[in-house]
C-alpha cells in the first residue's frame, strides 16, 4: 500500500533469503529475485515432483512444536499444521507470534514476539476479511478516511451490515497497538450513501473526532457486526499529528533544603500562562507557567513572553522525584514536561555563631553572624535575654564569613548593644528563616549584667624610698575610669584609675582597660597605712578598695657587712642599699680610724634582691684588704645619696698573725 517504497523495501520485498537470525543475504537482492524466489519456496516447500523430500518437519496432519521467538529461552508451543498452506507459511516464517504479538494488532509486543505470520493475517484480513466466518458476505462493509488536524484526527466514511441494513454500526478504533482505544456510532447522515443502498437509509455515516498527541500514529478501523458474519476492518491508515498539548520543558535542581524547578511550558491555543503541577514522590501542587522568558516569546511570537517556570519547594533531606507537567487547554492533553530524580544533602536552616556576649552597663553586647543558606541577603537574628527579644539583622561586614561561605556575600554579622537588668542571665540568639527550613538556635551563652557600687583592688610596694599604690577599680555603671581617693595615715587625696589594666580589660572586656591604679606617693620613713575608696557613679555608694601598711625605710644607706682573715688578707663581704635610689653605691672602708678602702657595693646579692624586689640583687660588697701583724679595727661605711647621711655599716675587731708566705 506504499505509494513511496524505499530502495530497501523494492530489494527485499518478499523477506526471500532474509533469515530472521542474521538479516538478508546479499544473494536475494532485487524485487525480481525476490518475487521469483518466494514463490519458488512457496512452491518447493510442497516438495513437488522432482525434487527431494527434504521439508518434512511440518509435514500436514501433524501437531509440531513451533517457537515463539529464534530465542529458545522465548519457549514453544503445539500447533496443529492442517494443510501444506499452512505449513508453507511455518516454512517461510518459522515463528508462531505469541500472546503480546496478537495483542499489539500491527504494533509492536515484547521482547519474545515474533511478527511474520502475525502480519500475514493481518494483511489477509484487512484485504480480504475474517477467515473465522464461512459466510463473508453477512459481514458489514463500507469505507473510510481520516482527515488529521492540529491535536486531532477525524474518522470520515460509512458502512452497512447485510442482516440490519438500517441500523447504524459501531466502529471502533485501534490505535498504535492499542484496541478499543476509542469507538462512535456510525449515525451521520450520508444521502449519498443512502441513494446506492435505498432501503438502508442515510443514517450510515462516520464523522467523529478525536484528540491525539503529536508525532506519528497507526490507526485501524473495525466495523461491528451484526446478525451474521463478523466484525469488518476497514484497514489502517499511519497519519502524522501536530501536537495540540502543551510545548515545554524543565528542570530540577536541589537547593538547600528544597527544589528549585525551572523551564517553560505554551498552548499554543492560548495566549495566557499555563497551569502546571509539579508531583513530587507522586504528591502534586499546582503553580502558574508566567515568569519571564522573552527567549520563548522568539520561538512562539505572538504568545507573550511570560510562559516561564520558576518554582522553588521546600523538601526534606534524601532522595526525592520531581515531575512537572503542563496544564492542557482545550486541544490535546497534559504534557509530561521532565521527571527529575533531585538529592537534597542540607537543609534549609539559618547557620551562624554567636562570638561573644559581653557585660556592659545597663546591659549586654552580642556579636556574631548568620546566613539562611536559601537566600544571599541579610536576615534578622532574634536575641533573647532571658524571655525579652530583640530582633536584629545580620547586615554587618563580616570578611571572614565571605571568605568562608564566598557565595553569601560579606553582609551577615551582627553587633548591638542590648539592655538588661542587673544580675546573671542567659542570652540565646536564633537565626530567622527566609525561605526553606525553619529558625535555628545559633547559640546561647550566660552574661552577668553588673550595676552599683565601685569594686577592685590596692597594693602597695617601696620604690626607691617612695610608696607605689597598686591596683584597679570599675564602677559597674560605667566605663570610663573614675575616681579614686586614697588616704594616707588618714590623710586625703583623689587621683583617677586610668592606667592601663589589659588583665583587668580581659576579664571585664564591656569595659576596656583603663582602670588601672598607678600612683608614687613621697613618704617619711616609718610605718604608714594607706586606705583607697573606688568613687561611685550612679546607682551605688563609694566603696573601700582596700587598706593596706607599708614601712618606708630610712633615706640614709643600710646594710652591713663582715670580715674574714686569712694570713695578712682581710676580706670584707656584706650589703648596702641607699633607699633613694637602685643604683649600687659607694662604701669606704677604714682600718684603725683611717681610710683605707673605697668600693662600690654591686656584687650580685639574689637574697637582697629577694627581700627588697624594687632595688635589683647588684648591692653586694666583696673586698680584700692587706693589714700588717696585730690587732685592727675594720668599719665600712655606705656613702648616701639623695636624702640621709652616710650610714655606719659595721665595725668588726680583727687579729692578724704574721704572714707564712
Amino acid at each position: 500500500t506504499s505509494t513511496a517504497p524505499s530502495t530497501y523495501a523494492y530489494n527485499f520485498a518478499m523477506g526471500y533469503n532474509c533469515p530472521d537470525t542474521t538479516g538478508c543475504t546479499s544473494d536475494g537482492l532485487g524485487f525480481a529475485t525476490q518475487v521469483y524466489g518466494g514463490a519458488y519456496m512457496l512452491k518447493r516447500y510442497s516438495n513437488p515432483s522432482g525434487t527431494s523430500q527434504y521439508f518434512t518437519w511440518y509435514a500436514p496432519g501433524h501437531t509440531w512444536s513451533i517457537q515463539y521467538n529464534p530465542s529458545t529461552s522465548c519457549g514453544s508451543s503445539g500447533v496443529y499444521v492442517q494443510n501444506q498452506a499452512t505449513a508453507n507459511l511455518y516454512y517461510y516464517t518459522p515463528y508462531q507470534p505469541n500472546a503480546a504479538a496478537l495483542a499489539a494488532g500491527y504494533g509492536s509486543g515484547d521482547s519474545c514476539s515474533a511478527y511474520g505470520n502475525r502480519n500475514f493475517y493481518n494483511y489477509f484480513t484487512d484485504w480480504f476479511g475474517s477467515t473465522q466466518v464461512t459466510d463473508a458476505a453477512n459481514s458489514p462493509f463500507g469505507g473510510y478516511n481520516l482527515v488529521v488536524d492540529r491535536g486531532s484526527f477525524t474518522v470520515q466514511g460509512w458502512a452497512i451490515d447485510p442482516d440490519q441494513v438500517t441500523k447504524s454500526l459501531t466502529v471502533s478504533l485501534t490505535v498504535d497497538g492499542t484496541s478499543n482505544w476509542g469507538s462512535f456510532t456510525a449515525n451521520s447522515s450520508r444521502p449519498d450513501v443512502g441513494a446506492v443502498y435505498p432501503g438502508a437509509g442515510d443514517n450510515h455515516g462516520m464523522n467523529k473526532s478525536f484528540d491525539l498527541d503529536g508525532g506519528d500514529h497507526t490507526v485501524c478501523v473495525t466495523v461491528t457486526n451484526v446478525g451474521a458474519g463478523s466484525n469488518k476492518s476497514l484497514g489502517c491508515t499511519t497519519i502524522s499529528v501536530v501536537t495540540a498539548s502543551p510545548y515545554g520543558g524543565s528542570s530540577a535542581d536541589p537547593v538547600a533544603g528544597g527544589v528549585h524547578v525551572t523551564g517553560w511550558t505554551l498552548d499554543t491555543d492560548t495566549t495566557s500562562a499555563l497551569a502546571v503541577h509539579v508531583y513530587v514522590d507522586g504528591v502534586g501542587t499546582a503553580y502558574t507557567a508566567n515568569a519571564y522568558r522573552p527567549d520563548v516569546a522568539t520561538v512562539f511570537p505572538g504568545y507573550g513572553d511570560y510562559h516561564g517556570i520558576d518554582v522553588s519547594m521546600p523538601l526534606s533531606l534524601g532522595s526525592h522525584q520531581v515531575c512537572v507537567y503542563g496544564i492542557n487547554v482545550w486541544k490535546g492533553s497534559n504534557s509530561l514536561l521532565g521527571c527529575h530524580t533531585v538529592e537534597v544533602t542540607s537543609t534549609g536552616d539559618p547557620i551562624g555563631h554567636v562570638d561573644s556576649v559581653v557585660a556592659e552597663p545597663g546591659g549586654f553586647k552580642i556579636t556574631g553572624w548568620a546566613i539562611d543558606p536559601s537566600a544571599t541577603s541579610s536576615i534578622a537574628v532574634h536575641v533573647y535575654a532571658g524571655s525579652n527579644g530583640t530582633a536584629l539583622t545580620a547586615s554587618k561586614t563580616r570578611e571572614d564569613v565571605a571568605k568562608v561561605y564566598p557565595g553569601f556575600g560579606s553582609a551577615h554579622g551582627f553587633s548591638a548593644h542590648i539592655d538588661a537588668s542587673a544580675g546573671t542571665t542567659s542570652v540565646c540568639a536564633y537565626g530567622i528563616d527566609v525561605d526553606f527550613g525553619s529558625n535555628a538556635l545559633l547559640d546561647c551563652k550566660s552574661v552577668t549584667v553588673m550595676s552599683g557600687s565601685p569594686f577592685g583592688g590596692i597594693d602597695a610596694s617601696i620604690e626607691n624610698g617612695d610608696v607605689r599604690l597598686h591596683g584597679w577599680t570599675i564602677d559597674p555603671d560605667t566605663t570610663s575610669s573614675i575616681a579614686v581617693h586614697v588616704y594616707i595615715d588618714g590623710v586625703g587625696q583623689a587621683i583617677t584609675a586610668d592606667a592601663t589594666r589589659a588583665d583587668v580589660g580581659a576579664v571585664y572586656p564591656g569595659y576596656g582597660s583603663l582602670h588601672g591604679i598607678n600612683a608614687l606617693f613621697d613618704l617619711s620613713s616609718g610605718t604608714h597605712t594607706i586606705c583607697a575608696y573606688g568613687i561611685n557613679t550612679g546607682a551605688g555608694s563609694n566603696s573601700l578598695l582596700g587598706c593596706t601598711t607599708v614601712t618606708v625605710p630610712s633615706a640614709s644607706p643600710i646594710g652591713g657587712t663582715d670580715v674574714t682573715v686569712s694570713g695578712t688578707t682581710a676580706t670584707l663581704h656584706g650589703w648596702t642599699i641607699d633607699p633613694d635610689t637602685s643604683d649600687p653605691i659607694a662604701v669606704h672602708v677604714y682600718v684603725d680610724g683611717v681610710g683605707t678602702l673605697v668600693t662600690t657595693a654591686n656584687s650580685s646579692r639574689p637574697d637582697v634582691g629577694a627581700a627588697y624586689p624594687g632595688y635589683g640583687s647588684n648591692h653586694g660588697i666583696s673586698a680584700k684588704l692587706t693589714l700588717t701583724p696585730g690587732t685592727h679595727q675594720i668599719c665600712s661605711y655606705g656613702i648616701n645619696t639623695g636624702g640621709g647621711s652616710n650610714s655606719l655599716l659595721a665595725c668588726q675587731t680583727v687579729s692578724v698573725t704574721s704572714s707564712t708566705n
